[in-house]
C-alpha cells in the first residue's frame, strides 16, 4: 500500500508529470538540462527528481559533477502503464537543449 501511495503521490504534481514526460521523451537527461528547460533552480529540480526516483520511476547515473536521469528499466506494470498514459496527454514540453557545461 505504501508503495502505491508513493507512486500516486509522485504523479500528483503537474511539474513532476512534465519532468517525467521530458525525461521519457529525451531518454537520458542531465539535471542542468532540466533546470534550463523548466527555468527552475537546482534545489527545486532535485526535490522533484528525488520524489520521482523514490517512487520507482527514475534511475540516476553520476558522471563527474553531473547527474543524468532516465526512466528505470525494467518498470513494473503499474508504473509502465502510468508512463504510457502520460505519453497520451499531449503535454507541451520545453525544448531539450542538451549539453551541460564541464
Amino acid at each position: 500500500m505504501e508503495d502505491f501511495l508513493k507512486t500516486i503521490g509522485a504523479l500528483n504534481d503537474e511539474t513532476r508529470v512534465k519532468i517525467l514526460c521530458f525525461i521519457d521523451q529525451n531518454e537520458r537527461v542531465c539535471v542542468c538540462d532540466i533546470e534550463s528547460a523548466f527555468g527552475m533552480i537546482q534545489s527545486r529540480v532535485s526535490r522533484h527528481l528525488k520524489i520521482l526516483k523514490d517512487a520507482g520511476f527514475l534511475r540516476v547515473e553520476r558522471e563527474g559533477r553531473w547527474a543524468y536521469y532516465s526512466i528505470r528499466s525494467p518498470l513494473d506494470r503499474f508504473r509502465l502503464q502510468a508512463i504510457d498514459e502520460i505519453r497520451h496527454l499531449g503535454i507541451e514540453l520545453p525544448k531539450f537543449e542538451g549539453g551541460c557545461e564541464s
